[in-house]
């Protein structure tokens, strides 16, 4: 398959890597410095090369404040049949952007960023595939783009799991927003200490990776639409907890510390 790739950051260059000996790869960057980190591929800079290339799969690999728009630079110069894709990690307003191009398109989202995964181990990580129902006259998740990506995670030996647009949000505002949610408040109230512990060095470690993120990126996970339910279930649990703490109840917080340990066992 003749596959063109957006951007080519690390999850680009990722994919890059990961298609370019199965397949006719060719990554498309606007800054062509960062080409050189490519191999095994052709290198892109112009929309000429696109159309000469006749991509039939396209996955976009940009940052995600750039991924529409990357899209829409893109689409007058590739044929009807052509699939398109994204990895974004935040899918909001992405179906409609689908829809409304009338071209086949699969979105899935890679459970791994690059800033804590071991990219080339990922047997213990998790991706999404969407896999959006048609409702005439709007297309759904492309089955031919399906079964690429899910071939593909298979060979990872990824866990794989299957949801619509909205399921995915859902999916997302527990899984990103909570740990997101409770890194940035400690980062918040912390103070460099002189002998920091071990518990207290890995929040750090977790704390500077996530920051590393593009703020576009922590933004609009958080500003996920479902994201506000779960931080109440953080402020509620704090409350407990500080409750606890001012009445120092042994027994009270025995009970805590088990129901705790039950949900992360």
């Amino acid at each position: 398959m003749r596959i063109l790739i957006l951007g080519a950051g690390k999850m680009g260059s990722f994919f890059s890597d990961l298609l370019s000996f199965g397949h006719e790869v060719a990554v498309m960057e606007s800054d062509a410095a960062r080409l050189r980190f490519v191999y095994n591929v052709y290198r892109f800079t112009s929309m000429e090369e696109v159309e000469e290339f006749r991509p039939e799969l396209v996955i976009n690999c940009v940052t995600l404040s750039c991924t529409v728009s990357a899209f829409e630079a893109l689409l007058p110069h590739l044929e009807p049949s052509c699939i398109i894709s994204d990895i974004a990690s935040v899918k909001t307003g992405l179906k409609e952007f689908y829809e409304g191009t009338h071209m086949r398109y699969v979105s899935v989202h890679p459970m791994f960023g690059p800033t804590f995964a071991n990219l080339g181990n990922l047997q213990s990580e998790n991706a999404i595939i969407i896999n959006e129902p048609a409702a005439e006259p709007v297309r759904g998740s492309d089955p031919e783009g399906l079964d690429f990506f899910r071939e593909l995670f298979a060979s990872l030996k990824l866990n794989v799991r299957e949801y619509t647009f909205a399921g995915h949000d859902e999916v997302v505002a527990y899984s990103l927003t909570i740990p997101f949610a409770s890194t940035l408040v400690f980062g918040a109230i912390m103070k460099h200490q002189d002998v920091p512990g071990t518990t207290f060095k890995r929040h750090l470690s977790i704390a500077r990776g996530l920051l590393g993120e593009d703020d576009y990126l922590l933004s609009e996970i958080l500003f996920n639409p479902h994201s506000v339910p779960q931080l109440e279930k953080i402020i509620s649990e704090l409350a407990v907890l500080k409750g606890i703490v001012e009445r120092r109840d042994g027994s009270q917080m025995r009970a805590f510390l088990d129901r705790v340990r039950r949900n992360v066992d």
